[in-house]
């Protein structure tokens, strides 16, 4: 909606020459349009907010009042009367009766044509339009050119803020302020929460949706901003009513909020791939061209050797606890080589000195496991040593484990890997190919675990004894082995602690 021009703006257009006879103190009533009519009652025809043009064709004394009465409950602007036609000077009981409803009187000159009035008019309303148009245009670039700033979102919102002389807010999907600007932003804030609430209800229909809602001190905007899911949401609020030129700056930020989160996230998600790929390379040995790769993305790993962590916690949380530590989501890197639970899990590379640190934080979020440090050429083992930590967390229900920390290691470390893996890999054969070989393997090193107390072992399952019975005896006949014979259970116990992922991941 064009803000319109006020009677005073028209008067005051020299040219026309139009003087005011009643009404002055009601000057600044917007002229919407300009009515020309002789009718005794133009009412039927009119909208409100008109400037209407007579000569008074059909007024005289006895009807003036009535006539002055309907256009004041019509609500037009005010009232041009056209004098040298059918009046020489406007009628005495006209002026009265306008000046006693407070109705603006305009005396039009006989030489200017109504039509000149009505182009006046319709020059001030486009010229208004086009300021409207300019202030948007504007301030929609400003807006722009603060979303390109490294700050992104953040520097839209202070952006906002000032475009509107009011309040802005920036809000996660959850309904937590993420950044706030403006005189009361913060005491605001504490009030969305009902209207945030109906508008996850309403969008989560299909359709997105907005609320405007107000108050004797303030009028409140809150949309959700995102393309093909709600990101979160923008909330602003002014001491005045939005006008055409506010909705629409308003609706402009939402849109380079839009932007900026969606791009965002596909660059993040572009740069994880990325970093998957790398890992896949590392752990392939293919170190010159994983380092290469990284090295576009103007990215180096850290020199010396490097220490294997990986988390079992949630990804988004554990990549952003991450930081800038080189950290793929496992899932991605080798798809589960073997089909185990590791594809929800993140690896991370980290300079020994750092690792604990790292590690400490990570275990906020889940189960870590932590290999011993490794150079690159001999990063597979590194990961291995991690996965098996991450199961030993697991197992004891502890948020970190060290793969130095796990019992027996010093032996382990006299045995050749590769010999090692071969020979997990071929005594656990049948129980990996065994349908439910999930439930034989951890049920096999619980017992283990136990020195082969049964209620030990099946409470630390949460299964009957029976039941680990049975499958004790399904794994001796698959293995082939007499699981009461001492040197079998080592054996055993020990395949189970070389396997790759430690039987539950790689």
């Amino acid at each position: 909606m064009v803000v319109a021009p006020t009677l005073r703006t028209v008067v005051r257009r020299s040219p026309l020459g139009l003087g005011v006879l009643a009404g002055g103190d009601a000057l600044d009533r917007p002229v919407r349009w300009v009515a020309v009519s002789e009718l005794e009652d133009p009412t039927p025809f009119l909208e409100g907010g008109e400037l209407v043009l007579t000569t008074g064709m059909r007024l005289d004394a006895g009807n003036a009042a009535c006539y002055v009465e309907r256009l004041v409950g019509r609500e037009v602007a005010g009232l041009g009367f056209g004098v040298g036609l059918g009046h020489e000077t406007i009628p005495g009981e006209l002026v009265e009766a306008a000046t006693r409803a407070g109705l603006p009187l305009l005396e039009v000159p006989r030489d200017i044509p109504f039509v000149a009035i009505g182009k006046a008019v319709s020059e001030l309303l486009a010229a208004e339009q086009y300021d409207e148009l300019s202030r948007a245009f504007a301030a929609q670039g400003r807006l722009t050119r603060a979303a390109l700033r490294p700050e992104g979102p953040r520097a839209v919102i202070d952006r906002l803020a000032r475009e509107l002389g009011g309040w802005a807010i920036l809000l996660d999907e959850a309904g937590a302020v993420r950044h706030a600007a403006g005189r009361g932003a913060a005491g605001a804030a504490d009030d969305l929460g009902p209207e945030l609430e109906r508008l996850r209800k309403i969008t989560g229909r299909g359709a997105p949706a907005s609320a405007a809602f107000s108050s004797p001190r303030e009028h409140v905007i809150v949309q959700p901003f995102g393309a093909r899911r709600v990101r979160g949401f923008l909330a602003v609020g002014l001491g005045r009513p939005f006008t055409p030129v506010a909705h629409t700056v308003v609706n402009a930020a939402g849109s380079l909020l839009t932007l900026a989160v969606e791009h965002g996230r596909e660059y993040l998600a572009a740069e994880r791939r990325v970093r998957s790929a790398v890992l896949r390379l590392l752990l392939a040995g293919q170190v010159d061209a994983g380092c290469e790769t990284l090295e576009r993305l103007g990215e180096r790993l850290p020199a010396g050797p490097l220490v294997a962590i990986v988390c079992a916690g949630e990804r988004e949380a554990v990549l952003e606890t991450a930081g800038d530590e080189f950290a793929a989501a496992d899932g991605d890197a080798d798809g589960g080589a073997d089909g185990g639970a590791d594809g929800d899990g993140v690896v991370l590379l980290v300079p020994a000195p750092r690792a604990d640190a790292v590690a400490a934080a990570l275990g906020e979020h889940g189960p870590v496991g932590v290999g011993d440090p490794a150079d690159l050429d001999d990063l597979r083992t590194g990961l291995d040593q991690a996965y098996q930590a991450l199961a030993g967390a697991r197992r004891g229900a502890v948020p970190v484990m060290r793969f130095a920390d796990l019992a027996g290691r010093g032996l382990l470390r006299l045995l050749d890997s590769d010999a090692a893996a071969a020979f997990s890999s071929a005594l656990l054969a049948p129980l990996r190919r065994y349908g439910s070989r999930a439930d034989l393997l951890e049920s096999l090193r619980a017992y283990l675990d136990c020195n082969g107390h049964w209620d030990a072992a099946a409470q630390r399952l949460g299964v009957h004894r029976h039941t680990l019975r049975y499958r004790m005896r399904r794994v001796a006949e698959l293995v082939g082995r007499d699981l009461d014979d001492p040197a079998a259970r080592a054996e055993l116990w020990i395949a189970l602690a070389v396997a790759p992922g430690d039987g539950s991941a790689r």
